[in-house]
């Protein structure tokens, strides 16, 4: 009898990354964030011109949906977990397109606050959906990649949609800039129906009298239900401390370009944008080869010399230097601390993971305006930037913690500790 040949071993290398799958999860992303993207400058003139309310209703209007996107979040995980990642996809772009398109025929202010509620929960259910599905296809060593890879489709969305938005509306076309908004947000639905995802296999126990397979730790309780969910808790903070600053930076460098003899901040965000797809594209890899933890940590260097610089160096020169460094930390920082999170706890557990992480993106949008408004007021603009930088640098200290030896995979709960990384970076 011949030896049998063993079949080699398909390693998580060796397996694609851009497949079917993962490009129809991006196309109906790039859908939904068009729609998104459409409302943001039409709303101010809407509700002004429209239905007759000032500079609070706008801000109200405009910040509601970050509040219902929070408040949310830990269903949405929940949700995903328990139900799978389509049906958070599916209902959240059919929620997000149908409060869109309703705008067309309300002609009362807070009918407008009751849609854009529906369209921040159906905006956050979406994402979660969207971003666990995409950790779920690909392979355990290119996370980072997925994440970047991703994450261009949402910016694609968020940055293109308003210029769609303004040529749509015109000299005041304001319900056909909804329909054409909430038809954007159809077709991402429609996209998502055609999206299979992979179900995890849940972690548990083996049946009495059955020894484990080879190589698997057993988990030694059933897979948790959780509404907020650990793994995602310190990864999650560091985005905060990173992003606030740039939170800062977005709304005040209009106000600033005047004090240093520059007519506009257009070129500002361009440079910004360049950079950062260039980087979440050509250099998507990064994270996964040098490591979530590196990458995070130069990241977040890169964002607190970048804001330093753009305030210490009072110049067109220096605003335009600090933005290229700020840029690329902002690049980096999202898909390290993904890949991080989602690294930390079992798969049917992973949605819950995605949906406490990206929470802290909202939070620290609404935190950090608030500290930063608050610096400018008593201070400048410039000292709002160092302030942002310094808050980002504190979050290396916090990294730091997280990066700590992960205790033996037996102790405790599958995965090891929320705090300690899956893999040494």
């Amino acid at each position: 009898m011949g030896a049998v040949r063993a079949r080699p071993h398909r390693t998580a290398a060796s397996e694609r990354l851009l497949t079917p799958g993962f490009a129809l999860v991006t196309a109906s992303a790039l859908a939904l964030f068009l729609t998104i993207g459409m409302t943001l400058p039409v709303l101010p003139q809407f509700i002004e011109d429209q239905l007759g309310g000032g500079a609070v209703a706008v801000g109200l209007g405009a910040g509601i949906v970050a509040v219902s996107a929070v408040l949310g979040r830990p269903f949405m995980g929940w949700m995903g977990d328990r139900s799978g990642r389509k049906v958070l996809m599916v209902g959240g772009s059919l929620a997000a397109a149908a409060s869109t398109a309703a705008l067309a025929v309300i002609d009362s202010y807070g009918l407008l606050l009751v849609m854009r509620f529906v369209l921040g929960f159906g905006e956050g259910c979406f994402f979660v959906g969207a971003a666990t599905l995409v950790n779920d296809l690909a392979p355990a060593d290119r996370r980072g990649e997925a994440a970047s890879y991703f994450s261009v489709a949402v910016y694609l969305g968020i940055g293109v949609g308003p210029v769609l938005g303004e040529a749509v509306l015109g000299d005041g076309r304001f319900r056909l800039t909804w329909l054409v908004a909430g038809a954007f947000g159809v077709l991402s639905t429609l996209i998502a129906l055609f999206v299979r995802e992979r179900r995890p296999t849940p972690h548990t126990a083996p049946a009495p009298h059955t020894a484990p397979a080879p190589h698997t730790a057993p988990a030694a309780h059933p897979p948790k239900r959780r509404l907020v969910h650990p793994a995602g808790l310190g990864p999650g903070a560091v985005l905060a401390l990173g992003i606030m600053g740039f939170t800062g930076f977005a709304t005040f460098v209009p106000l600033y370009v005047e004090h240093i003899g520059m007519t506009d901040s257009g070129g500002v965000f361009l440079l910004y944008a360049a950079i950062v797809l260039v980087l979440r594209i050509g250099g998507a890899r990064i994270p996964d080869r040098a490591g979530t933890a590196r990458t995070g940590r130069v990241a977040l260097v890169a964002i607190a010399g970048g804001l330093a610089l753009a305030g210490l160096w009072q110049t067109p020169l220096g605003l335009y230097a600090g933005t290229a460094v700020l840029a690329v930390g902002m690049a980096l920082l999202y898909p390290a601390l993904m890949a991080m999170a989602v690294a930390r706890a079992p798969e049917e557990e992973r949605a819950a993971v995605v949906a406490t992480f990206t929470g802290f993106f909202d939070l620290s949008s609404g935190i950090g305006g608030l500290i930063l408004g608050g610096v400018v007021a008593v201070s400048s603009e410039p000292a709002s930037f160092v302030v942002g930088g310094l808050i980002a640098a504190s979050g290396l200290v916090m990294l730091g913690r997280l990066v700590r030896p992960a205790p033996p995979r037996g102790a405790g709960e599958p995965g090891g500790s929320a705090l300690a990384p899956a893999a040494a970076d």
